[in-house]
């Protein structure tokens, strides 16, 4: 118990950017005490179990029991079919290669701080943008930087029965996390997907794996679903589109308090989403009246745009078709690459060894002649 304990505690604490002095103070045990805990040198009390638990918002057994290998659980879910379980083992392989490529170019992505306590997830959403070095401006490419920050996206079509809009994996062993996102939806979706799966990496990691269905990244269904996911989607739309930028654009460029349904598509294309999440997030400001939404919600958006822009955002475009099976992130083709360099510097490296190793022509020749001499 001592070792998987220590080695959870830890892990927590380092990913919540915590020292042991401030970890103990917060849970109100010293310092001293936490150090003993996270060498495996302390077995925890029951009060001491319980504040650390609390603290982490974590049940105790995440810090007693083992964790079965969340690609194991998948394959266990009943609510899962055969096709949807083949794409998730072709899936692992492909996860199990990224982080080979990592370990033979020894570029691990290192992973975001966790995030617990009692933030809010508009202040989270804040809070991580600052993290970012994002201000206020729009987030123009999800995927890329998840990729960069520790949650690789691997975008994969998956059977319309399955209902699935994404999944989150942490291999706790490997220290590593991965986003499974459909590549069948549209690509508004996707966006408000990735954002969604960022917050489950970001706060929800331990929980792994995590299925999010088509569902929980509509506003009007997710409070069906879950606080965890309602969370994620709050985070998701606030990350995405933040008010203190539409107040901006709003009062420098539009100046008006009631907006038009072109300034809502002029919005959304700024900010790089769909109409409906631009829509949403405008009523919530109360930039859109009840009427004003309703009527706005129901138009066709991307005939709409085409005629009032001339073209249509790749976020508002439906796709009609199945999207593409695969779809990999650009740092695993440059890894890639990078490991084939590595492949060949070895090569030679061992060729030029051969070399040296081999005895010259001349000295050879001298050894026969001596050989015979004697």
């Amino acid at each position: 118990m001592n070792e998987l304990f220590a080695a959870r505690l830890k892990k927590l604490r380092e990913e919540s950017g915590l020292t042991q002095e401030e970890l103990g103070e917060a849970v109100g045990l010293s310092s001293e005490y936490i150090s003993l805990l996270e060498a495996g040198k302390r077995t925890p009390s029951i009060i001491a179990l319980n504040r650390i638990s609390k603290y982490f918002q974590k049940n105790v057994s995440y810090f007693l029991e083992t964790r079965e290998n969340p690609f194991a659980v998948l394959q266990a879910d009943e609510r899962l079919n055969s096709a949807t379980k083949r794409i998730l083992t072709r899936f692992q392989k492909i996860c199990e290669e990224y982080l080979e490529l990592e370990r033979i170019t020894g570029r691990h992505c290192q992973l975001a701080p966790l995030y617990s306590g009692s933030l809010s997830p508009q202040n989270m959403a804040e809070e991580e943008r600052r993290r970012l070095g994002l201000g206020n401006e729009p987030v123009r490419d999800i995927f890329l930087l998840g990729d960069t920050n520790g949650c690789r996206y691997i975008r994969v079509s998956l059977p319309d029965e399955a209902r699935i809009a994404g999944i989150f994996i942490y291999l706790e062993e490997k220290d590593a996390a991965f986003a499974l996102i459909n590549s069948n939806l549209s690509p508004g979706k996707q966006v408000v997907a990735a954002a969604h799966l960022y917050c489950h990496y970001l706060r929800d990691r331990h929980e792994s794996p995590i299925i999010d269905n088509l569902d929980v990244i509509v506003d009007e269904y997710v409070t069906l679903y879950s606080p965890r996911e309602q969370f994620a989607q709050a985070f998701a739309s606030r990350f995405l589109i933040p008010p203190s930028k539409v107040r901006e654009l709003v009062e420098r460029d539009i100046k008006t308090r009631r907006l038009t349904y072109p300034e809502v598509i002029f919005l959304k294309r700024y900010f790089g989403v769909s109409t409906p999440a631009m829509l949403r997030t405008l009523r919530l400001m109360n930039y859109l009246s009840r009427s004003q939404f309703e009527s706005y919600f129901k138009l066709d958006h991307e005939a709409e745009e085409q005629a009032i822009f001339g073209d249509v955002s790749v976020e508002e475009k439906e796709i009609s078709e199945p999207g593409p099976e695969l779809v990999l992130p650009e740092r695993f083709f440059l890894l890639k690459k990078e490991a084939e360099l590595v492949a060949e510097a070895e090569e030679e490296e061992t060729r030029e060894k051969g070399k040296t190793q081999e005895p010259a022509p001349e000295s050879k020749e001298n050894t026969e002649r001596e050989e015979e001499e004697s």
